[in-house]
């Protein structure tokens, strides 16, 4: 499996966009990285096996994936929140992770979008997959002005996401341990994160579907 690319946060943060909503990620022209946190059990099994399953996971349930490594880490706590421990770089085929997006209906009512909530409330039965927009977060916790995307993935999407999309599956537990520790002693500007850019669905639809911004570097 290809590695993460690793690069200071001080570079990044000079470069990202500071407001709107916009999909900060690790990708290539194939694939694109999410991310999840577990407990070092259901970790270990993805893993070992490439996937996520395993006797302790649950397909039953809807399971949300972050593109954006410091949103992760705010809602894990930099791993250390129970449950949470161990952290899994997932990479997806960009073509799975775009129809995620097409797919995505938000999790409350969009006027833009939908006509009334009687059609939003359908479509939200029906989907498989729930859009979130929360507000983005500095190494530190404390929230600014960007928006981060989750997306929370059930049923037949979950599925293949698990056992179709994903390429590869690194635990990055290590990695977010150490960071953590330079964070603490040494402040954010001299820890090092995945390497994220501005992502675009290549599906106008998509872009459409998730209401990302435009923003040119």
């Amino acid at each position: 499996m290809k590695k993460l690319e690793l690069e200071s946060y001080a570079a990044q943060d000079a470069r990202w966009p500071s407001a709107g909503r916009h999909i900060l990620a690790q990708f290539d022209a194939e694939t694109v990285v999410v991310y999840q946190a577990y407990r070092p059990s259901i970790a270990r099994h993805a893993a070992l096996h490439q996937r996520l399953g395993g006797p302790e996971f649950s397909f039953g349930r809807m399971s949300w994936i972050k593109p954006n490594f410091l949103w992760m880490m705010f809602r894990s706590g930099w791993g250390a929140k129970p449950d949470q421990e161990a952290v899994l770089a997932i990479r997806i085929q960009r073509a799975g992770f775009d129809a995620i997006l097409a797919a995505a209906v938000p999790s409350g009512f969009v006027p833009e979008l939908y006509p009334s909530e009687e059609a939003w409330k359908s479509d939200l039965q029906r989907s498989d997959v729930r859009l979130q927009w929360d507000p983005d977060h500095h190494p530190s916790g404390a929230p600014v002005e960007r928006r981060a995307i989750q997306l929370g993935l059930r049923g037949a999407t979950l599925r293949r996401f698990a056992e179709e999309w994903t390429v590869g599956v690194e635990d990055i537990s290590a990695l977010v341990a150490e960071q953590r520790e330079v964070l603490r002693g040494r402040g954010a500007g001299q820890i090092e994160i995945p390497r994220e850019e501005v992502y675009w669905p290549t599906a106008a639809e998509a872009a459409r579907r998730v209401g990302i911004e435009r923003w040119e570097a």
